[in-house]
């Protein structure tokens, strides 16, 4: 299957529509799930592999809300094609470069997909925009039981889901909201908050997860306990700090408008210009502008973009989604020659709703 159609749309978690979408962009609730009597997936052999990705889809294709969803099998995609979903926050790195018998299936809407044949036999997530911790936990929540109707889980009365990572036994849940912080960037009191969220058992990642970098002052933040917490719980208190966390960005806004509104409105501007007018950009500068903007915006700063803007902007710049837009592969340089006509006619309204950048060319 081709990724034209996921390609020509935008998932709903990138809309802006979700509560408190200037400061968090998506909650994302993922379930690490396993077959019981099967083989984690680095041990099993490859008709094991082939069993489980068949058993997911048959449960898949009988459970009413992910009927709808695609099957895609990795070995099946060109490279290109999964550094595309990796980019689109629908896989990882490990399911994107692991030559097994691996695969996604993912509802049109991008709001429910499951990796088969990740580091678990099933990874479930559910993504939403900005901060609706709750309702994509009973979303995911809510599939998994349909699921485990046709699926037997490896399940311990005493430890849980029994998961490949022992971090992960337990509920098997990871929930997480990708946040932005600059005002707590500008104002110096980032390192306190992140060792803050440190101390009260919750990690701090980058732009894509685990192992990836900090960027635009984004910071995607998630639980690590999984063992002796129910759902529910790790939810609480997910949602709790990172309330916590917006109210001091939101503090911090307040503090940089009184003391430095000027050279506030000078930076956001300047942002807002370079990429209005650019003619050659690369995608981590697009980031880190974009981020400015966004803060512009989040200031009720006029004659700016909306952030359902600037979060189509964020995705549909890197590098493979401009390749698979233009129909073929390029150079980093071209790369960002057409990234820049892509971004331009964003901003001034001529590249339509659609994002399509293949009439760069």
């Amino acid at each position: 299957m081709k990724l034209t159609t996921l390609a020509r749309s935008m998932g709903r978690w990138l809309d802006g529509t979700g509560p408190s979408s200037d400061v968090v962009l998506s909650t994302r609730v993922r379930l690490a799930r396993n077959l019981k009597d099967v083989p984690f997936t680095h041990r099993a052999r490859e008709e094991q592999l082939a069993m489980v990705y068949s058993s997911a889809v048959t449960a898949v294709r009988k459970t009413p809300a992910f009927q709808p969803s695609s099957a895609l099998q990795m070995r099946d995609l060109t490279p290109l094609d999964r550094q595309f979903l990796v980019e689109r926050h629908l896989i990882s790195n490990d399911l994107a470069e692991n030559g097994k018998l691996r695969g996604l299936l993912v509802l049109p809407d991008e709001s429910v997909s499951m990796m088969v044949n990740e580091e678990d036999h099933l990874r479930l997530q559910a993504l939403a925009s900005g901060f609706q911790l709750r309702s994509a936990w009973e979303a995911v929540n809510s599939i998994d039981d349909e699921l485990a109707q046709d699926l037997d889980y490896a399940f311990n009365d005493d430890l849980g889901y029994l998961t490949a990572c022992p971090t992960n036994a337990g509920t098997g849940m990871r929930a997480s909201v990708l946040i932005h912080l600059p005002s707590l960037v500008l104002t110096r009191q980032i390192g306190k908050v992140l060792q803050g969220i440190t101390q009260v058992g919750l990690a701090v990642r980058g732009f894509y997860g685990e192992g990836s970098q900090i960027m635009g002052n984004f910071f995607q933040i998630s639980n690590q306990t999984t063992l002796g917490q129910s759902e529910r719980e790790t939810v609480d208190s997910l949602e709790r700090v990172t309330r916590q966390i917006i109210d001091y960005e939101q503090r911090a806004r307040e503090e940089l408008l009184k003391d430095a509104r000027v050279q506030i409105e000078d930076k956001v501007w300047r942002a807002y210009g370079t990429l209005r007018h650019s003619r050659v950009i690369s995608s981590q500068e697009v980031i880190n502008l974009s981020s400015a903007v966004r803060f512009g915006v989040a200031l009720n700063m006029e004659g700016l973009t909306d952030v359902q803007t600037l979060n189509e902007m964020l995705i549909r710049t890197q590098p493979a989604h401009l390749q698979l837009f233009t129909g073929r592969e390029m150079e980093q340089r071209e790369r960002n020659v057409i990234r820049a006509d892509y971004v331009r006619r964003l901003l001034n309204g001529d590249a339509g709703r659609s994002g399509d950048a293949a009439s760069t060319n």
